[in-house]
């Protein structure tokens, strides 16, 4: 089944590989920031695993705004190679994908956003117009604009008590 077809909760839901993720790290000897680390780590991990997926989201964690990111999916679990920059564990971490590609496509779009905007990172990829925004920023199709609004929904539960509010009296 290709990965377009699965619902898109199912994708977030698999499960980080913190071992693979600090190897595959180790693996990539020059990149600079999520997109190009996920971007190095499909095309490593692809000879072994033809499923490999390049996805770009959003990242949350507690005491952060949603945060547009880059990993790599396998069939069975996530691997981001940005793991040890972010310093946060496993079950720290939220990811809301917006964008998936094959090794294939992702080249072919890299280079074509080269030829097009040379004065331009080709990183991240936005997918078809028309665009949707937040605030003043650019950010994608209607998948993108999807992934933020469910990131933003994850960090208004880290804003939520997750209990009876305690009243602090003298005795304590």
């Amino acid at each position: 089944m290709d990965r377009s077809e699965v619902d898109g909760e199912q994708l977030n839901n698999l499960p980080l590989d913190e071992v693979r993720s600090n190897q595959v790290t180790k693996t990539i000897k020059k990149a600079k920031g999520p997109f190009e680390y996920a971007m190095a780590a499909a095309i490593a991990l692809e000879a072994d695993h033809p499923e490999v997926q390049y996805v770009q989201g959003f990242l949350v964690f507690a005491g952060s705004p949603p945060i547009e990111h880059a990993w790599v999916e396998l069939e069975s679990c996530r691997i981001d190679p940005n793991l040890r920059f972010l310093k946060k564990t496993a079950k720290e971490l939220f990811y809301f994908s917006a964008h998936h590609l094959t090794v294939e496509d992702l080249k072919a779009t890299v280079e074509e956003a080269k030829e097009d905007y040379p004065e331009d990172d080709p990183l991240p990829i936005y997918g078809k117009m028309p665009y949707e925004y937040y605030g003043d920023v650019m950010l994608g199709d209607k998948p993108y604009q999807d992934a933020y609004e469910s990131a933003k929904a994850k960090c208004r539960e880290f804003d939520r008590p997750s209990g009876p509010v305690k009243r602090t009296t003298k005795q304590d």
